[in-house]
């Protein structure tokens, strides 16, 4: 059976500005029309898409029980680009050979940019 993650589901206070936040900082693509209750984001160049939600009042947001990471080549690069859109990300940490850099969502998700998708990996050895 081929499985593929396809969309992710985020639970908002205010629909319109988380999907405004991961459209202007991360690409994601929507009309911000409300349908069937959500305001539907597509990664252009392909990945999982975000479905957004209105958050009932009893829902507690911002846990860390999910992290969205988006996968860039250049994360020092990006996170300076970002502060200039007003997304400011954490340290900059360096991992087993690639870079990674956190963030929230205006319903205090967390949200991480990371190079570890473009790391080189060693080439394998021959059997």
């Amino acid at each position: 059976m081929n499985v593929i993650l396809g969309t992710v589901i985020l639970y908002a206070r205010d629909m319109h500005k988380t999907a405004a936040f991961y459209s202007q900082h991360f690409g994601l693509v929507t009309t911000g029309e409300v349908v069937e209750g959500l305001i539907e984001l597509q990664a252009p160049g392909g990945g999982a898409g975000i479905l957004i939600h209105q958050a009932a009042k009893s829902v507690k947001l911002g846990q860390v029980g999910v992290k969205l990471s988006f996968h860039v080549p250049d994360v020092p690069a990006f996170a300076q680009a970002a502060e200039k859109k007003g997304l400011r990300f954490g340290a900059v940490h360096q991992a087993n050979g690639y870079l990674f850099a956190n963030a929230k969502d205006p319903d205090n998700n967390s949200v991480s940019i990371s190079s570890r998708a473009f790391r080189l990996r060693p080439e394998s050895p021959e059997a």
